[in-house]
This record gives structure tokens, C-alpha cells and sequence, in this order.
């Protein structure tokens, strides 16, 4: 048996989450370990989260990680990739200290900030000079709402930092942020992938000061310190690299290292990638992020906001007679939803199902959209209201990856993994939406520190080809190939999930306009 010479550590730092793991360059996982990430939520639309906290659990977790693998694996980890959830407002001092608790991108109480900006600004300007629509989640809005209502702290503040950013310095000294959640922001200019001087000028930040130095995502920033090493049982002078978004670790996760194919990580959420040889224009409804594959220099990655959080909504507002029948037939409610949605047919019988159930983002970037159940009659049953809710899901991943297809990515493949994953009639009803095969990946594969140890890898030669490692290391559960019969009735029904909703866009933005005065 061949003695696995070199291994990685990937960590993740989620928004509930901690997650690490050390895997052999063969696949094998010598270690993995998490700790439970905590939101303190001071108010209406804050979501904040202990600096302090990440470091102690992330300590926690090298220590089991150790411990686990033991020190002949230890002294072979041959480099550390962490990513963590974006975008994230961290004030530091001087010290590397911080100052508050950090805001994540969840926390939206800098909306009247965002006005402010954007009308200075101009939207459009702002939209081409960013590379995508202007949020209260960002962080221009949440530095100048920062520097308004705690102007002491802000004067202390010596950098701004992400939450990858933050355990990076903490195990090598060296503050830097990765281009990838760089251009995440809202604080780059993606012509010149510089920090936007005139956002700066506009919230009265000197960028260049507080932005922490920008390195590319697989570039080496510094080595694991002795203080570092004691505090978590690492060994000193392990290379660390600058790591990147959650989003990007998790399609190296997924394998993919080519164009022509699509990724979906499917869980309360979904997130959508296509590789690309060429920069997208910056004002399209997707755009696309810098990535360090060779052969791949851009990828597009659009969010759909609830796909799992669909189902799960639908099963517990409207599903009470299924979960009784579940539960009478011994079956998980989920392997019961399944199999009572292959009794209807394709189509639900004319029901759509529109998953916005909290406004939507990639491609029609509306909060105001709402989820609506179309084209029920009296004879519509319990199967096809199943089944239109894994259907309206497929016709918005269809939606995301034929408008990235317009902005000049194709795919001919999806590969797939998460807690969606799962549902083989999902996967079988998106495959035949997409008309398009579906690679279902197994449990492991996708997991997002797995990611984040490829890049490293791949970085410092133990996976010198990233398509020959992605192959080894992402097993393929399943092949499901799209039904024909299928293919045909969803080519003649997927036109009507985009126009109904553009004939009544206007009428839910009336609508909301309306009920929001009413409550007030």
C-alpha cells in the first residue's frame, strides 16, 4: 500500500458553520471536524457575527483536525485554503483587533446609505463600474453607515475585513483580501480591478488605505506563524493561500475545471456556475467573477434564492395531509413528496409554481417578485402541486443558465450537489427541463473545505492538473440522462413561466407598493 505523501486543509468559515477537513493528494480524508457559527441579531435587518468567535472555533477545529489525522499527517499538510460566506464589513485597528462585531451580508440596516450612493452615483454608473446591482448587503453602504453612526470606532479602524481574511491574518500576521470576494464587494472597479476610487470619493474613504492588499485567490500570502502553530497544533512554516468565496470553493468542490459545463450547489438556496473564457460586460443580469483555473479565467455565478426553501415551505404551509400519510407509510417526508410527484404528469397539468418566495436575484434581480401558484383548477390534485414545485425550481435554474448562455457561456452538462441532490426526481425533472444530462455528485463531493484544499493543491503541485485531480477526488453517483417525452412537453411550457411573470411584474411591484403603505 502506497504512503500518502502529501496532504491539504480546506476550511470554510459558513454563515452557520465552521467546516474543515485534511485530505490526501489520493482523495482519502485523513481528518474532518466543524463548529456552529452564531447570528446576533441587535434589530430589524442586523445580522452580525463575533470575530471573536470565528478564531476560537476555528482554533477548535485544527486542534481536532490534529488530533484526529495525527502528527505524521500533520507534518505532511503541504498548504491551507479557507474560504468563508461574503460579503462581510469587519472593522480592525491598527493591532488587527477588531472593533464591532462584523455585518454580514444578511445585515441590510444601510438602505438609506445605499440611496445616497446610488443617487450620487447615477445606478447605471455604479452598475457598470461594480458589476452588479447596487444592495444594502455590500460594502460601500455599510462603511458609510458605519462611519455615520459609530465615528469613534471608524476612526480607529485600520482595515476592513472578510471573515476568511480575518483567520488567514490570525494564522500568518499578513491582512489581504482574495480577488474573489474582492470583486464582491462593491468596492472594485472591475474595468481595472483597482478599489473604485469614486466610491470612495462619494462615502469619503480613502479605499486604498482601508482595503486590505489584493492577492489572486490561489496566491500564496504568508506561512503559518509560530504563535499560530502553538494556538492551534499546526506545524509552523505551512503555506497559506488567499483562498476565496464560499460560492468559488464550492464549484472546485463540484470539479469543475472546463467549459462547457454547469454547476448547481442546491441547498436552501441554489447557486448556479458556468465557466468562461472571456470577461462578461458588467451590466448584465449575470456577470462574471475572476477564477484561477487555467483554461477557465472567468466564471459566472448566479444565485436563485429559495429552491430547497421552496420545497420545505411548501411541505410545511400546504403539505399536513402528505406528512400524515408519510409518517403512516413509515417514509421520510421527502422520499413520500417524490414519489407523489411522479404520478402527475409532465407540466402539473398547466400548474406553474414561481419559487420566489422572498423576491428573487439572478436573472430578474426583483425583490418585489413574489411565489404564485398558476393555472389551478378544480381537478388539480395533490401530485401535480408537488410536482410543479420541483418543476417552477427547474424553470428557474433554466432561466439563470439560458440567460448566462446569452452573455456567452454555454453548457452542455450540469453537475450537481447539496441537500438537492438528493431527489432523483428532482434531478430527473431538471435534467429534462435543461434538456441536458445531470451529473448527481455523491455527499462529499462538493463539500466546500474540499474546495478550498483543491485550490491549494492545485496551487503548490500536489494536483499539478486540476481536471485529472477533480476527476479522482468528485465521485459521480449518478449519470440521469434527459426523458424525451419529458424534454418535449417542457420545450412547450417554459416559454409561459417567463412571460406571465413579465405580464404581471409591474402589478407586484403596484401591489407591494400598495400593502407596504397599509401596514404602516
Amino acid at each position: 500500500m502506497n504512503k500518502v505523501e502529501n496532504y491539504l486543509l480546506g476550511m470554510d468559515c459558513g454563515t452557520t458553520n465552521i467546516k474543515a477537513v485534511i485530505i490526501g493528494e489520493d482523495g482519502t480524508v485523513a481528518a474532518e471536524a466543524s463548529r456552529p457559527n452564531c447570528f446576533i441579531c441587535p434589530g430589524p435587518g442586523m445580522q452580525e457575527q463575533d470575530a471573536g468567535r470565528w478564531w476560537e472555533n476555528s482554533v477548535e477545529i485544527f486542534r481536532a483536525l490534529c488530533e484526529e489525522a495525527g502528527m505524521e499527517v500533520v507534518r505532511r499538510i503541504r498548504g491551507i485554503g479557507i474560504s468563508s460566506h461574503t460579503v462581510t464589513m469587519l472593522p480592525v485597528d491598527k493591532d488587527g483587533v477588531p472593533l464591532r462585531n462584523a455585518l454580514t451580508y444578511q445585515d441590510t440596516r444601510s438602505g438609506g446609505e445605499l440611496d445616497c450612493i446610488v443617487d450620487t452615483i447615477g445606478w447605471e454608473r455604479f452598475v457598470n463600474m461594480v458589476g452588479g446591482r447596487p444592495g444594502a448587503g455590500f460594502l460601500p453602504s455599510k462603511i458609510l453607515w458605519f462611519k455615520k453612526n459609530e465615528p469613534e470606532l471608524f476612526a480607529r479602524t485600520s482595515s476592513f475585513m472578510q471573515a476568511s481574511s480575518y483567520i488567514n491574518f490570525k494564522l500568518t500576521g499578513k491582512r489581504t483580501i482574495d480577488i474573489d470576494q474582492a470583486a464582491r464587494t462593491q468596492c472594485l472597479d472591475i474595468s481595472t480591478m483597482d478599489w473604485a476610487s469614486e466610491i470612495g470619493d462619494v462615502i469619503g474613504v480613502d479605499l486604498d488605505s482601508v482595503m486590505p492588499p489584493l492577492k489572486l485567490v490561489n496566491e500564496i500570502i504568508g506561512f503559518v506563524t509560530d504563535e499560530a502553530a502553538d494556538a492551534t497544533g499546526l506545524v509552523s512554516g505551512i503555506p497559506v493561500i488567499a483562498g476565496c468565496s464560499d460560492a468559488m470553493a464550492s464549484m472546485y468542490a463540484m470539479g469543475m475545471s472546463r467549459l462547457g459545463e454547469a454547476g448547481e450547489s442546491s441547498g436552501t438556496s441554489s447557486l448556479v456556475f458556468v465557466g468562461s473564457d472571456v470577461k462578461s460586460a458588467p451590466d448584465l443580469p449575470v456577470v462574471t467573477k475572476p477564477c484561477a483555473i487555467t483554461g477557465m479565467p472567468w466564471v459566472f455565478d448566479a444565485p436563485i434564492t429559495t429552491t430547497g426553501l421552496a420545497l420545505n415551505w411548501y411541505i410545511e404551509t400546504m403539505a399536513a395531509e402528505e406528512r400524515a400519510a408519510a409518517k403512516e407509510q413509515g417514509k421520510d417526508i421527502y422520499t413520500y413528496l417524490n414519489e407523489l410527484a411522479l404520478e402527475a404528469d409532465p407540466g402539473s397539468g398547466g400548474l406553474l409554481f414561481y419559487p420566489y418566495l422572498m423576491g428573487e436575484r439572478a436573472p430578474i434581480w426583483k425583490d418585489y417578485a413574489r411565489s404564485m401558484f398558476i393555472g389551478m383548477s378544480i381537478s388539480t390534485t395533490r401530485a401535480e402541486m408537488a410536482r410543479s414545485v420541483f418543476e417552477g425550481t427547474a424553470f428557474a435554474l433554466r432561466h439563470v443558465i439560458e440567460t448566462i448562455g446569452k452573455a456567452g457561456a454555454g453548457a452542455g452538462m450540469l453537475r450537481i450537489t447539496g441537500g438537492g441532490a438528493k431527489s432523483r426526481t428532482w434531478s430527473r425533472i431538471k435534467a429534462a427541463v435543461l434538456d441536458m444530462p445531470v451529473y448527481v455528485l455523491d455527499e462529499r463531493s462538493g463539500n466546500v473545505p474540499v474546495g478550498d484544499a483543491l485550490i491549494a493543491g492545485h496551487k503548490l503541485g500536489v494536483f499539478p492538473d486540476l481536471s485529472e485531480a477533480a476527476e479522482r477526488l468528485v465521485k459521480i453517483d449518478e449519470v440521469i440522462e434527459p426523458d424525451q417525452e419529458w424534454v418535449d412537453r417542457y420545450e412547450k411550457i417554459y416559454p409561459f413561466y417567463k412571460e406571465i411573470f413579465l405580464h404581471l411584474d409591474q402589478d407586484l411591484r403596484g401591489l407591494r407598493t400598495v400593502v407596504e403603505r397599509l401596514d404602516m
